[in-house]
């Protein structure tokens, strides 16, 4: 039997007046007394709340949705299920404590106040989540998620347009479990595997709230369309409709994406690839001009953007923008190059969910179902702190909402949720309006968004992007200018396309020399070279004359994939000859082949490693 909403009554005694008696004790050691009301809940509802943010997910709201999903429990105990949907909600607000730490702190208000709350056991708390599903707290995002923005509100919209952007999120990682490797698969990288595997994440946002629309969580890899973005996106086309414009990468330049893009009745600004060859229709007097893709009635502007720094330091980078604004007149070539760095706050969106909100942390769950619950709870929990931050923002006409924080949006969610404070506001308060987090994020607002180039900042040292040379600066610096020139291509009303291939007759060529030694192939004929004997990677890179941490990761490699046998801590060994062996390469098998054979591979590892 469903058990019926209780109505919230308080749970403590009226506001005593404080009072001080400063004629008994001294001034320096008087004290004063102050009650505080907490009102919530009744019984074993008593801890579904989320603190203030309660007001904006209400528990009537969460009720329905449990009916809806059949997930209202069959009979009354300690932890209903609207109980486990706040305690879900909650996890997100502290996601490196455990389960009884966030049931202590969503219970500390309660108790503090006298109020009498269940003692529940860890194991009574896992399986309230496995009694919930994810269906609820996806049921509840697509109520929650939508534009957060007024028309009025700075950033909001372009032209009578609001801004929104499509992008993808694969960084948050999941326990590295036989259930999650089986549906997400594992990330593979050039000689090794990520340590955890990752959930992938497509959302379109509001750019200029960073509030969410909409999102989908992909599947594994190989999985046809699981983890292509385009596929991915086109699931959340129904939520794009007339006074749209929708700004994305290069990405999704696909003709058939742009057309059912358009079809849905949103404009788009989209950046296209560089090896795409439309073609050039008519010409346009802001350097812009007309084309056709896909049978879509396109505008195109190409353009190179050059970005001056109070160091000196400059920056180019081409441009090539498609968009459905025809207009010239009303939507210039060069305003539309300004406006599609707006793109790019749906970075600062995914920064403050992955790494503000989330800290950086692994997942909890250790299958799916678990997985995408964690995942739909975080992404409600975020657009509900989106929505107090914006409520705050608008209550001041005028105020841009990238100036809103988001840290002290989420601290004060935090600190409201361990009090119990505001769960069911009163309505005499001078601060409901607003409510105490968005009287906080407007008493911490932060300064106005300066004009600078950031520099980029790795922390893996064996990453690939120590060796990429793009021109930044090494510290972030001011930008004292932006120079965009726009190019016009000449009239070519077909597009260019590639010429048939003809099979033209060839006669026999010389054959081909024997390649030349491989790395692996030189550490087969070291190890084969004494079958008894265990190597270690410091005799192996010593006798090789190579960097000792780029053999290292290239041995683990090699013995999972089965070429070479791992006999101890850092040891290998090898006793059979492998198929084949020994190569044309080694006259040999004893021998190892010169170092020049092998300088290729060392020198394209060797650029990504900070020793050269």
């Amino acid at each position: 039997m469903r058990a019926q909403s209780p109505t919230p009554i308080s749970s403590h005694s009226p506001t005593v007046t404080p009072t001080v008696t400063p004629t008994v004790t001294p001034i320096g050691t008087a004290t004063v007394t102050l009650t505080r009301t907490v009102t919530a809940a009744v019984g074993v509802f008593a801890p579904g709340h989320l603190g203030e943010l309660t007001r904006y997910l209400p528990v009537e709201l969460v009720d329905d949705v449990l009916a809806h999903t059949r997930t209202v429990q069959q009979r009354l105990r300690m932890l209903p299920s609207r109980t486990g949907v706040y305690f879900l909600l909650a996890l997100g607000l502290f996601p490196n404590i455990g389960y009884l730490r966030v049931w202590a702190k969503l219970t500390a208000g309660l108790t503090s106040a006298g109020m009498v709350v269940p003692a529940v056991l860890e194991k009574a708390l896992r399986e309230l989540r496995r009694r919930l599903g994810p269906a609820p707290l996806k049921a509840l995002f697509d109520i929650v998620a939508g534009p957060l923005g007024q028309p009025r509100t700075p950033g909001v919209c372009f032209a009578g347009l609001r801004t929104v952007a499509f992008d993808g999120l694969n960084s948050i990682k999941v326990p590295d479990s036989d259930r999650n490797r089986g549906w997400l698969g594992r990330i593979r990288y050039q000689f090794a595997f990520a340590g955890y595997p990752a959930v992938w994440l497509l959302c379109l946002v509001e750019t200029g709230t960073r509030g969410l629309l909409g999102a989908v969580v992909g599947g594994a890899v190989g999985r046809p369309g699981d983890r292509d973005e385009v596929h991915l996106a086109t699931r959340l086309l129904p939520l794009l409709h007339t006074g749209m414009l929708l700004l994305a990468d290069r990405a999704y330049d696909a003709g058939p994406f742009l057309a059912a893009v358009h079809a849905t009745g949103a404009h788009l600004l989209v950046r296209g690839g560089s090896s795409r060859k439309p073609p050039v229709l008519t010409h346009l007097p802001d350097g812009s001009y007309l084309s056709e893709i896909a049978g879509l009635a396109v505008r195109i502007i190409e353009a190179e953007v050059a970005m001056r720094g109070a160091d000196g330091t400059q920056v180019r980078d081409s441009y090539r923008l498609i968009t459905t604004l025809v207009e010239h007149h009303r939507y210039p070539a060069a305003v539309l190059i300004g406006l599609y760095h707006e793109r790019w706050e749906i970075e600062s969106a995914f920064l403050a969910l992955r790494h503000t909100q989330l800290g950086g942390h692994v997942l909890r769950s250790k299958d799916r179902a678990g997985i995408e619950q964690e995942v739909w709870a975080l992404l409600t929990l975020y657009q509900l702190l989106r929505t107090a931050m914006v409520e705050a923002i608008e209550s001041r006409p005028g105020l841009d909402p990238d100036r809103a924080s988001f840290t002290t949006a989420l601290q004060t969610a935090r600190d409201q949720l361990i009090t119990a404070a505001g769960i069911h506001p009163d309505i005499s308060s001078t601060v409901v309006q607003i409510g105490v987090i968005g009287a906080a994020v407007l008493a911490t607002l932060l300064p106005a968004r300066r004009m600078r180039c950031s520099n980029r900042n790795v922390k893996c040292y064996t990453s690939r992007y120590h060796a990429r040379d793009d021109g930044r600066p090494d510290l972030s610096t001011t930008i004292v200018g932006i120079d965009i020139l726009v190019r016009t291509p000449p009239i070519n009303p077909a597009p260019l396309t590639r010429r048939g291939r003809t099979f033209r007759h060839r006669p026999p060529s010389a054959p081909r020399p024997p390649r030349a030694a491989t790395r692996r192939d030189r550490v087969t004929a070291i190890l084969l070279s004494e079958p008894r004997h265990d190597w270690h990677g410091h005799e192996l890179a010593q006798q090789l004359d190579i960097t000792l941490h780029n053999l290292l990761t290239q041995l683990a490699e090699w013995a999972r994939l089965g070429f070479i046998e791992r006999t101890g801590k850092g040891t290998y060994a090898l006793d059979t000859p492998p198929p084949g062996w020994p190569p044309p390469s080694l006259t040999n098998p004893h021998t190892p082949a010169p170092l020049a054979a092998d300088t290729p591979t060392t020198a394209a590892y060797s650029t990504s490693s900070p020793n050269g």
